[in-house]
């Protein structure tokens, strides 16, 4: 009767996973640690083992048949043995009953090591399965790609052999070895190790082989391979690369865990130079040129990076540019939206975009004595916002009016009523001179200076427009406390004296101005004369509120943080959601894709819950200008001096560069190579859009908009792409931007159409609305790497996280830059709260 042992069993995919003791659990996936003499000896193994390459077979008994018949002259078998193993490997009836060593492996759950990669160059691993299979190996298929094959490894002791029996094969075209895969899968290589007793030996051989076959750049070789010395060339290039771990300074038993980054293949062979001892055709890569990035479009259809900035040197060349490098795209900017992510990006960006109209409109009427308000706010940002998604060379750019227009709008109407100008008229002589220059700076090819900024620019710029959400979003929530004051005089003990009564008979002295102690909602209060009204009832019939209790409100402003703080929460733990440890991975993805949704429902839940009325969103319901006294034309003479049209150049060319700097700065950040953006940009189209929309505002006095840096990265994120499928323990890779057009459409239809939406918006708490806001400003604060290095000034260098930079720049100067970067952004936000703001791109 044949006797053998199985040794301990696992797969690899990328990472190795151990079945664990009893055989009915896969361990946590971790980075295999190898005994450096187990690839010795897997070299002596290939160097004197069988070796086939390419061969032809369609079953697996017919691979072991020729394994056996095809052995080198010093390491064949003797007829009898070779009866044995196949006897043995294929569970041949004239035998005694036992069972084939495949079987075997697979019913105590270590079946052999399985590889899988797909196409030439995403080698992976894996082995086969434990009790569950069926009902496991769907749930497996998720996590291996498409055109994925295996390799099998199958590793144990015989008795009757007196020495090692090797085999590697490698099929010439992937074949289906029934149930030998955990999924199916085509088999490309097969590696067979059997031999005498040996403690261990054979085992780490094993996980060696396996180990090598799901390395990227072996297993390139060991397709590519023509003969046993390429092979033997792909291990010494593999063991030149190899890293060791002294015994005694870490443990053994230790499971290494998966990093969150790895080396990108290419990146190897360029930092290795391809090793010389690989032979001639397997030094280059095929299809990965060395002096390309992870980051380049330089691909058929892709523009090279920087290619967009890069002068013709004729009228309009870059427009034009921009214009064929877009065009082909176009159809694939409506079909590439159809993705449930884009749904919950449309949702989350018309709320904030939303929250944003209100407050720059209600601070616009403020500045303009209503000349522009929220009403000129919506359908502005409605209108322009849809025109420049539909044609711009970025359309996941956000419009808005941002606070330096504002603040230029406030000084315009300022000087107008001070020189008796009409200030609409004025104003649009201002947006005609402003998208006259903007047209030049599109011919002349302006944007090429975009070039010119550099990371220190972008962050600083990125940084205060972030700074401004965060300040914002918690002035709003501080101002709450003016319109519902908190109950400081309360007095539990005092609610006997609490009343409040409407008098219709005489003014008398309204209760405004008492300040004394403030009631309990349950405080008894005598009914008013008449009986019946209510306070609004009692002020429309002119009478006037008497007792201490008239300035009574329930704590609103309390309810209102806790809304707000538990909105940011929200949103921050269940975008953080995706990489939790908890449900399977598409609810996670489901989830974080809809964090800032779910955040808003849960929070307006709570708020009708506990039935206090915090402010509420108001969205105007009549389509008039906020100021009757205006229609929605404005007309270019008239009102003013016909010298007003000229001296109108003047506070254009301020206006132009303000809309220039803000509209180009944001642009660069939104086109960053990290972003990996596949259809290129337009900075020349972009801002052609911009100008000619000036014209359009000016016309209609809307307000004028340029691209909001914030709300479009936050757009962005929320359309990151990740891969669908990752092997265990190995993070989702981040593929890109889901580039297209459509969401931004919905988001400025769904704002023309607010208007007749206002019963339903008017449920959404403003504290809710501005608990997003606060998420958005952190969110893109935190995506620049100047926070990260404001947090090493606070940190000891012990403490100081692995940054590249920082193995390569002494601290101090990383500090230095990092201060001037600061003060810069200091003397930014200052300029900002002056009279001055209007110059501050200038001075970015």
């Amino acid at each position: 009767m044949l006797s053998t042992r199985v040794t301990a069993g696992g797969r690899w995919i990328k990472f190795e996973e151990k079945v664990e003791d009893g055989g009915e659990r896969w361990s946590a996936p971790h980075v295999p640690a190898l005994p450096l003499h187990s690839l010795f000896q897997l070299r002596t193994c290939l160097q004197k083992g069988t070796m086939l390459l390419d061969l032809d077979a369609t079953s697996f008994k017919e691979i072991i048949d020729k394994a056996l018949s095809e052995q080198p002259e010093e390491a064949e078998l003797q007829p009898a043995l070779r009866e044995r193993l196949a006897a043995l490997l294929l569970l041949q009836p004239q035998h005694q009953p036992t069972k084939s060593l495949l079987q075997l492996l697979a019913e105590l759950g270590l079946s052999p090591c399985r590889g899988k990669a797909k196409g030439r160059s995403e080698p992976r691993t894996q082995v086969s399965k434990t009790p569950l299979k069926e009902q496991l190996r769907n749930r497996f298929k998720k996590k291996v790609p498409l055109g994925a094959e295996a390799a099998h490894l199958a590793v144990g002791e015989v008795e009757f052999l007196e020495k090692p029996f090797t085999a590697f094969i490698r099929l010439r075209h992937g074949v289906s070895l029934g149930s030998l895969a955990e999924v199916s899968l085509p088999s490309r290589f097969l590696f067979i190790l059997l031999g005498p007793p040996r403690v261990k030996a054979y085992h780490e051989v094993g996980r060696a082989m396996a180990t090598l076959l799901t390395d990227e750049l072996f297993q390139r070789v060991a397709r590519q391979a023509e003969h046993r010395e390429d092979l033997m060339a792909g291990i010494e290039a593999f063991l030149d690369e190899l890293v060791v771990l002294p015994p005694g300074k870490w443990d053994p038993g230790a499971r290494i865990p998966p990093p969150s980054h790895l080396p990108a293949p290419r990146r190897r062979w360029a930092e290795e130079r391809a090793p010389q001892f690989l032979p001639a055709p397997l030094q280059a890569p095929a299809g990965i040129p060395l002096s390309t990035t992870a980051g380049d479009r330089a691909s058929p259809g892709h523009p090279r990076s920087g290619e967009e900035l890069q002068r013709t040197g004729r009228l309009f060349g870059g427009l034009l540019r921009d214009i064929r490098r877009k065009a082909p795209w176009y159809g694939s900017d409506f079909s590439d939206a159809l993705h449930p992510q884009c749904l919950s990006a449309v949702l989350y960006i018309y709320l904030a975009t939303v929250t944003n109209a209100i407050t720059f409109g209600g601070m616009l009427g403020d500045a303009t004595a209503n000349m522009q308000g929220v009403l000129e706010s919506f359908l502005g940002t409605a209108f322009a916002g849809f025109i420049f998604c539909l044609f711009s060379g970025q359309p996941l750019t956000i419009l808005s009016s941002t606070g330096p227009v504002l603040v230029f709008e406030r000084l315009l109407f300022s000087f107008s009523q001070d020189h008796s100008l009409d200030y609409l008229e004025f104003r649009l002589w201002i947006g005609l001179w402003v998208a006259f220059f903007g047209v030049v700076l599109v011919a002349t090819e302006a944007s090429h200076l975009v070039g010119h900024f550099t990371r220190f620019t972008e962050e600083g710029f990125c940084a205060l427009i972030s700074l401004i959400f965060i300040y914002d979003s918690l002035k709003k929530m501080l101002s709450l406390a003016d319109a519902f004051p908190i109950n400081w005089h309360y007095r539990l003990d005092n609610v006997t004296s609490y009343s409040c009564t409407c008098n219709l008979s005489s003014p008398g002295h309204s209760s405004a101005g008492n300040d004394t102690s403030l009631p309990s909602p349950l405080a008894w209060q005598p009914p008013p004369t008449p009986a019946g009204l209510s306070r609004t009832q009692c002020l429309d019939q002119g009478g006037h509120l008497l007792g201490t209790s008239c300035q009574y409100v329930p704590d609103v402003t309390l309810v209102s943080f806790l809304l707000f703080g538990g909105t940011f929460l929200f949103c921050t733990a269940l975008k953080r959601f995706r990489s939790s440890r908890y449900f399977p991975v598409g609810v996670r993805k489901l989830v974080s894709d809809f964090a800032v949704i779910l955040a808003i429902l849960a929070s307006c839940a709570v708020d009708a819950l506990l039935g206090l009325e915090t402010p509420k969103l108001l969205v105007p319901s009549e389509l008039k200008p906020t100021n009757p006294a205006r229609g929605w034309v404005v007309f270019p003479f008239g009102a003013n001096p016909w010298w007003v049209c000229l001296l109108s150049a003047v506070p254009a060319v301020l206006v132009t560069i303000l809309i220039f700097m803000d509209q180009q700065i944001t642009a660069v950040i939104l086109n960053r190579r990290e972003y990996k953006l596949q259809k290129g940009a337009g900075f020349h189209l972009d801002l052609l859009c911009v100008s000619l929309l000036m014209v359009v505002t000016s016309v209609t006095g809307l307000p004028w908009y340029v691209s909001a840096t914030v709300i479009s990265l936050a757009h962005m994120d929320s359309l990151r792409k990740e891969s669908a499928t990752s092997a265990p323990g190995e993070h989702p890779e981040f593929l890109g931007i889901r580039e297209q057009r459509l969401t931004g459409l919905a988001v400025f239809i769904l704002m023309g159409v607010s208007v007749f939406m206002a019963p339903v918006l008017k449920h959404i708490p403003m504290p809710v609305l501005y608990g997003v806001f606060l998420h958005m400003g952190v969110t893109a604060l935190n995506s620049i790497q100047l926070t990260d290095r404001v947090r090493l000034l606070l940190m000891p260098a012990k403490h100081q996280p692995d940054l590249a930079y920082l193995r390569h720049v002494p601290l101090r100067r990383v500090h230095l830059f990092t201060t001037i970067q600061l003060l810069c952004l200091a003397l930014l936000w200052l300029l900002k709260s002056t009279v001055a703001a209007i110059i501050f791109p200038v001075m970015v």
